[in-house]
Order: structure tokens, then sequence, then C-alpha cells
């Protein structure tokens, strides 16, 4: 059996990656390197976003929505029956 990597955008919506594996573990493996991905964004961003935004008030809410955009994001692993040729 292959496995798909498909992104739920805010945890709700998927989205298809067209990303298939032959092994299960490969596509969480993936899904993990994806995850350690928008991690990373987001570290980035506070970093740049601590030093920058000047009114403790706005880099708060700017955080909240900067990690809802980015954290919510998730990967999931699902059979895929494509056409093997």
């Amino acid at each position: 059996m292959k496995w798909m990597l498909v992104v739920l955008v805010g945890g709700m919506t998927p989205v298809n990656t067209d990303l298939v594996f032959d092994k299960f573990a490969d596509c969480l493996a993936a899904e993990e390197q994806m995850r350690k991905h928008y991690t990373d964004a987001f570290k980035v961003w506070d970093r740049w976003a601590a030093a920058n935004i000047e009114r403790r008030r706005e880099y708060s809410k700017m955080r909240d929505l900067q990690a809802k955009r980015l954290l919510s994001n998730i990967g999931t692993c699902v059979p895929h029956a494509g056409g093997d040729t």
C-alpha cells in the first residue's frame, strides 16, 4: 500500500501535496519534517517580531495570529490508491 501526505490547512481544509510514499514510516517522517519547517519559520518570525515591533500589545496580537497561521497546519498520511504503472 502507498501513502499520501495531505496537509490540513488551519487544521481543517485538506490540501493534496501529491507526495506519495511506499512506506507509512516515510510518510510520517515527511509530516514531521513539514511540521519542523513550520515551527522553524515561526521561530524566525518571532525573533524578528520581538526585535522590530515596539508595542508589546501589538506584538502579542501579531504573535497569536502568526502562530495560528503557521502552527495550525498539520499533515496526515492517508492510504493512496492511485494508479500504479
